[in-house]
């Protein structure tokens, strides 16, 4: 059933629930959009590069890395290798979403995919274990981290330049901070502490090894194959 076929008092709810759910990250995000608006400019990139990084990137992290690498006058190869790394959880976030998109057309699963970012996956995951996840939900939640992001980068731009130093703020905190909590959200699902362990074992080996930022997609990825392995049914050898 698409939201085209669900009865509006279930749009409603969805909507709702959407925007209730993605409030606390709101307070996470607007900081550290705006720090990255600031940033960018003071990196060189004009007003216009960095809000349309902002819209078609749309990837918080790799945006940081990106400027960074910019910063240290790092061959662009090496760059675009870099934010492909650090990305490329998100495939595997598509993978694990797309399991309970069965209400979702090709559309709006190419859009929803589009607007896929960490705090959408974990509250995606939770809301589809809980209630189903149909798109009035999905796109609600999207629609308001992407336009908080991308106006929270503009206010960075427009008036970033009245802090003197906006990492001595620490607002980087904020969202690591609050990942920690998403994670933590999922302790009751089977076999959690496990893979969480042998994930962030993998993570801290490549990352004293392979470093940044490999050590997000590889320790997401082992953590993953973990979760796989354990959660597959055990055959039945009972005799018929």
């Amino acid at each position: 059933m698409t939201d085209i076929d669900a009865p509006s008092s279930v749009m409603r709810d969805d909507i709702r629930a959407g925007l209730r759910d993605v409030m606390p990250v709101l307070g996470a995000v607007l900081p550290f959009a705006a720090v990255f608006g600031t940033v960018a400019v003071d990196s060189g990139l004009s007003p216009s590069e960095v809000m349309f990084a902002s819209a078609s990137i749309y990837a918080a992290a790799s945006q940081y890395v990106m400027i960074d690498l910019m910063g240290q006058a790092v061959p662009i190869w090496s760059i675009v290798l870099a934010v492909f790394a650090l990305n490329f959880r998100h495939v595997l976030y598509s993978a694990s979403l797309g399991r309970h998109m069965g209400a979702f057309s090709f559309w709006q699963k190419a859009l929803a995919f589009a607007l896929l970012v960490d705090p959408q996956f974990a509250a995606s995951e939770a809301r589809a274990g809980r209630r189903g996840l149909r798109p009035a939900y999905y796109f609600a939640y999207a629609s308001a981290i992407y336009s908080v992001w991308i106006l929270s980068n503009l206010v960075g731009v427009l008036f970033g330049s009245l802090l003197e130093n906006p990492a001595a703020l620490g607002l980087d905190f904020l969202l690591p901070l609050y990942f920690l909590g998403l994670v933590m959200s999922f302790h009751a699902r089977s076999h959690f502490l496990i893979i969480l362990t042998v994930s962030a074992a993998a993570s801290i080996l490549v990352h004293q090894t392979l470093g940044s930022p490999w050590h997000i997609t590889l320790g997401g990825g082992v953590g993953m194959i973990v979760a796989a392995v354990l959660s597959k049914p055990k055959e039945d050898h009972s005799d018929a």
